[in-house]
């Protein structure tokens, strides 16, 4: 059996990944694509444990390297429970977030260092990398005043400064330099509907070529 192709959405809080990520999927799945949603940190029993003791508004004494190192182990029983049992099933994996977050958010964003997230994540992940990501492209003003307008219920990590979300802004920078190969750029200040398409042609187009 063919391996999968496991693809992610990542990019800043209010670029609109929730929204898009199960329109996509539904216009996989309606095209016959043998595709499963997932999401991080969360997507099995236990990961979805550590998400709401990382998320929870109330944990503010949380240390910056607590959050890294909890991220790691979501991912990691995200990846061995789910991923790649799915991936082996030849299956495609679509996923909002992944590896590329804590780089951003917690390299950046929390200041503990790229290269050190990096290291934790290695460790958690072997070498288990997504082959597309799909970077949803927006200014953190933009994303922080959807959030604001749209969520009912605001994370941890969701009422951090503005000043916290351009350091992940810069972070996601960093990343695109250093992955630039496996990552498409779409512009996510535009319409849902713009967007959407512009995802499903770029996830549709990669596994096409992949599969021809």
């Amino acid at each position: 059996m063919t391996r999968g192709l496991f693809i992610t959405l990542e990019g800043p809080d209010g670029s609109g990944k929730s929204t898009i990520a199960p329109l996509v999927f539904a216009m996989l799945k309606d095209r016959g694509y043998d595709v499963i949603l997932t999401r991080e940190p969360g997507g099995v029993k236990i990961a979805e444990a550590i998400r709401s003791i990382i998320l929870d508004p109330q944990n503010t004494a949380m240390d910056a390297k607590t959050e890294a190192l909890l991220y790691a182990a979501a991912r990691r029983q995200h990846l061995i429970e789910k991923i790649i049992p799915a991936l082996n099933e030849g299956k495609i994996v679509l996923c909002e977030r992944f590896v590329d977050s804590s780089l951003a958010y917690q390299g950046y964003g929390r200041q503990i260092g790229f290269d050190d997230i990096w290291t934790i994540n290695k460790f958690a992940i072997a070498d288990h990398m997504p082959d597309l990501t799909i970077y949803f492209d927006i200014d953190e003003k933009t994303g922080l005043e959807r959030i604001r307008k749209n969520r009912t219920a605001i994370d941890r990590l969701d009422s951090e400064s503005l000043h916290f979300h351009t350091l992940v802004h810069e972070g996601y920078k960093e990343v695109l330099r250093t992955f630039k190969e496996r990552i498409r750029i779409v512009d996510a200040s535009r319409s849902v509907d713009e967007v959407k398409e512009s995802v499903f042609d770029a996830i549709r187009s990669f596994c096409d070529q992949r599969r021809s």
